[in-house]
């Protein structure tokens, strides 16, 4: 049931707030009062954050698959050295679940193929087999069906050691370069998280080498005389059926390919390869692509002294985050584009001024960080002029869409003392975005019209989403941005609404791709549409609010679990946390909420659950690379979205002003 305000100005007046186990009646003016004070505490903290040149980053946490395949690169390489193995030996112990299991994310189930490949880094690092910690995941892994039962990428990490042959992996040859980009996979089908994967792994399966393995796996499988038991095909008339054969003749392929013609396919994947390394020695900004591009260039014959392959080994150690205790974690990535701008946007929604010297420097960093070169994108959008920003530090090839997004929304509440630069470069954001729609009317992540049904398909692509479809997040963003930027009223804006209003589910929500889930999905869509011009009384946004009061927690909070990708029981559903909350709180506040009592209930939360130092704390992970299959713990995102809600709370939305409501929505 919607909830309804009383026509209260609330100066005075006592509000009940039902369900609450600590405060039962909570004063209009007292909820306000502590939001200010909590606002200013996190204001305080997220400033003391800031890096002298003027970006903010948190942690990127994600699982031990990270930290497990960071060893076996360099059991691989031969540059294994005791003390980065002793430091990441002591991170996935400590990960360690009392059944002797890992999880991929905070509070999830047991999984296989982290549990393996987790198991695996230990032996690495000494610990025996016979030690009850060992044992108890060896016993686990082999009632769950054995190494034979793990993912794709895992085996292949196997193979390279001889722990699992390559005839019993999927085969992906690096013909696959000579497909143009109209024909069905061809690598621009793929996302580009995939794309920079998967060329270099066509190398690696086409030379398939097997380093010595240190020590056996036999208490890994089911029955060690028999690793791989034989699995029923699916039908031939069915698509699975139909790519499992498909893998079968490859296969036969892979035997009497031409060798001079293979020579050229792989000459062709390492060009790629090397053309897409970043200026700072990795791929994409991101851990995977770069880890399987130095196994295939070294494969090729790039000697570690390479100026490409010193680069590339130099990269990866800049993913490594060292704890106080010695362990040494390894980031997938590293936010630190998308979280500066979402500082900028929480400090300047809480009231700092918009000529803060912060916020000036956080400008300057992002204006410096603008990407206007072509990349890949272009074989989408060929005649689109370049502008955006990238994720990470290093990403110029690939620009995203969420990011610029988000970079413009945050420069406009900057004051800096170069108007003219500011207008430049959002101008250049503003048109790379525009231009980047896809044909249905909605944006993804990183290229336009990336929707072929074949890639996730392939035997070879268990790990997870591997095309990049619009998504009502990134559309929301993108339609929020240009809804401020005066242009609610402009055919891609209104193409773009029509879009979420029919993606809507029927809950009221909308699925979140990028962020856990459903309630990131809806933080990101209302706001969006109220900016559009669609008023809080609209269908769609009273169907939201009702969702949103229907799922918060009894705590005031909000929580999605990240099974609720899997599982619809789970929608909605989880432990309350500091930014889920705050994402439920932005919808309610764009949509004229603010004194229904689940808004005040989980301002309440907030106010209630923020630690002296002005921060949060979040253990839970509530940011998405692959729905379900990859999770993310962004460190950032408990201090910037908290401080958010609470700053529009208290002041309101300070570019509401900007927006001119379109005639006719």
């Amino acid at each position: 049931m919607t909830a309804t305000t009383d026509g209260s100005t609330g100066a005075a007046h006592p509000r009940t707030v039902p369900g609450d186990p600590t405060d039962t009646t909570i004063r209009a003016d007292d909820v306000l009062a502590a939001a200010r004070r909590a606002a200013e505490r996190s204001v305080e903290h997220l400033l003391g954050r800031q890096d002298e040149q003027g970006w903010w980053k948190g942690d990127l946490a994600t699982n031990v698959t990270m930290d497990a395949e960071d060893l076996l690169l360099r059991q691989f390489l031969g540059i294994q050295d005791p003390d980065t193995l002793k430091a990441a030996a002591l991170f996935v112990r400590g990960e360690q679940l009392g059944d002797g299991t890992w999880a991929t994310f905070y509070g999830g189930p047991s999984d296989l193929s982290a549990t393996i490949e987790a198991y695996v880094a230990l032996r690495l690092a000494g610990d025996r087999p016979d030690e009850p910690h060992m044992a108890r995941a060896a016993a686990w892994v082999r009632d769950q069906g054995g190494i034979a039962a793990s993912r794709v990428f895992t085996r292949i990490w196997l193979a390279l050691f001889g722990w699992w042959k390559w005839d019993d992996l999927p085969e992906l040859p690096p013909e696959l370069m000579f497909f143009p980009s109209w024909a069905p996979l061809n690598i621009y089908d793929f996302g580009c998280w995939a794309r920079q994967t998967i060329v270099p792994l066509t190398i690696v399966s086409a030379k398939r080498p097997v380093r010595p393995a240190p020590f056996s796996l036999d208490e890994l499988h089911t029955d060690p005389s028999r690793p791989n038991p034989p699995v029923r095909k699916a039908s031939p008339v069915s698509w699975d059926g139909v790519f499992q054969r498909l893998d079968k003749a490859l296969h036969l392929y892979h035997r009497v390919a031409p060798r001079r013609l293979r020579r050229i396919a792989m000459n062709a994947a390492a060009r790629w390869i090397i053309e897409r390394q970043e200026s700072d020695g990795c791929w994409g900004g991101i851990q995977p692509p770069a880890v399987y591009s130095v196994i295939a260039l070294h494969l090729l014959g790039y000697d570690l002294d390479h100026p490409v392959m010193r680069a590339g080994l130099a990269s990866l150690d800049r993913f490594a985050v060292r704890r106080p205790d010695g362990a040494r974690m390894i980031e997938a990535c590293q936010s630190p584009v998308w979280d500066t701008c979402l500082a900028v946007i929480a400090l300047a929604d809480a009231g700092v001024s918009p000529d803060h010297p912060a916020l000036v420097k956080a400008a300057d960093w992002m204006l410096a960080e603008e990407i206007v070169r072509p990349g890949d994108w272009t074989v989408r959008r060929p005649q689109l002029q370049p502008g955006g920003w990238a994720f990470e530090f290093h990403n110029d090839n690939y620009p995203d869409i969420d990011d610029t997004a988000e970079v413009v929304l945050a420069l406009r509440r900057v004051r800096h003392p170069e108007p003219a630069r500011v207008e430049a470069a959002i101008e250049r954001g503003v048109r790379w975005t525009v231009g980047m729609q896809s044909r249905g009317g909605a944006w993804g992540a990183f290229d336009a019209d990336n929707t072929s049904p074949f890639p996730n398909r392939l035997p070879f692509c268990d790990f997870g989403e591997v095309i990049d479809p619009p998504s009502a997040d990134v559309t929301g963003h993108v339609v929020e941005m240009m809804a401020y930027e005066g242009r609610a009223g402009d055919p891609g804006a209104r193409r773009g609404v029509d879009w979420l209003l029919a993606e809507q589910d029927a809950s009221g929500a909308w699925f979140g791709r990028w962020g856990v889930n459903y309630v990131y999905g809806t933080g990101s869509v209302v706001p969006a549409l109220i900016a559009a011009g669609l008023p809080g009384s609209h269908l769609a946004v009273r169907r939201a609010v009702a969702w949103l009061d229907s799922v918060q927690n009894d705590d005031g909070g909000w929580g999605e679990d990240l099974r609720s990708y899997q599982d619809s029981k789970w929608i909605g559903r989880g432990e309350s946390t500091a930014s889920q909350t705050a994402w439920a709180l932005l919808a309610l506040l764009a949509a004229g909420e603010r004194e229904n009592p689940a808004t005040v209930r989980g301002i309440n939360f907030l106010t209630r659950t923020q630690q002296e130092d002005g921060s949060w704390d979040e253990p839970y992970f509530t940011g998405t690379g692959f729905p379900w299959d990859f999770s993310i713990n962004y460190h950032l995102y408990r201090q910037v979205f908290p401080l958010t809600a609470l700053g529009r709370y208290v002041h309101g939305d300070p570019l509401a002003a900007r927006v001119a409501s379109p005639a006719g929505i």
